[in-house]
């Protein structure tokens, strides 16, 4: 018997409980919808629905998503970060793991924060360099690449990062979990930090005007 994990999604379908077995418990957030043929198969092979309370965040922010080929696994794992974390999130693709260019992604990710329909953005591809050059050129986008969790707490507090670009090749799970919890709960605060994003923003609109 084992667990299925499909939290972060809003509706179960047939397609996400058709590999499981008898005895096997799904995981799923507390408001998720179940289509009629998933029910139908999860009475047939007498499978326990849990349903996972959310978290509620601190603030909860509208996070912008988006991945390529190289990203789309960890993408799908981050959704249920998100969920747990009690923040929304709104998915850009890609949605398999067919070959795509990472630039269409990011961008699309970077301009959903940019233009402020999302709070913050995380984009995945194999290794989260080209995504957040790609990120930086969208106006109002302070993208960071992040490793670890000292990465991630400093892009936020020292340099206000509003976009997080993740190598899904490059770390494993677990810490990709610890990284954008991190990134998430920290926030730019102190003037002095303040001050110093200030002239980041000045020089981007110095070309840009």
């Amino acid at each position: 018997m084992s667990v299925i994990d499909e939290r972060g999604k809003s509706v179960i379908t047939e397609s996400e409980v058709r590999g499981a077995a008898v005895g096997d418990t799904l995981r799923i957030d507390e408001q998720a919808l179940i289509t009629p043929l998933a029910e139908d198969i999860l009475r047939e092979r007498g499978i326990t629905v849990d349903r996972a309370r959310r978290r509620t965040a601190s603030r909860r922010k509208k996070v912008a998503i988006g991945a390529d080929h190289g990203g789309f696994e960890m993408k799908e794992e981050l959704k249920r970060v998100l969920a747990d974390l009690g923040h929304d999130y709104q998915d850009f693709g890609a949605h398999s793991t067919e070959a795509v260019d990472y630039p269409d992604y990011a961008h699309i990710v970077a301009r959903a924060v940019g233009r402020g329909s999302c709070d913050l953005g995380i984009m995945i591809d194999g290794a989260g360099i080209g995504s957040c050059m790609v990120a930086n050129k969208v106006p109002g986008v302070r993208a960071a690449m992040c490793y670890d969790e000292a990465s991630a707490r400093n892009s936020r507090e020292h340099n206000g990062a509003n976009v997080l670009t993740l190598g899904g090749k490059m770390i494993p799970p677990d810490r990709m979990r610890e990284i954008v919890r991190t990134w998430l709960a920290t926030e730019l605060t102190e003037d002095r930090h303040r001050r110093r994003v200030a002239k980041i923003d000045a020089i981007e609109r110095e070309y840009h005007n």
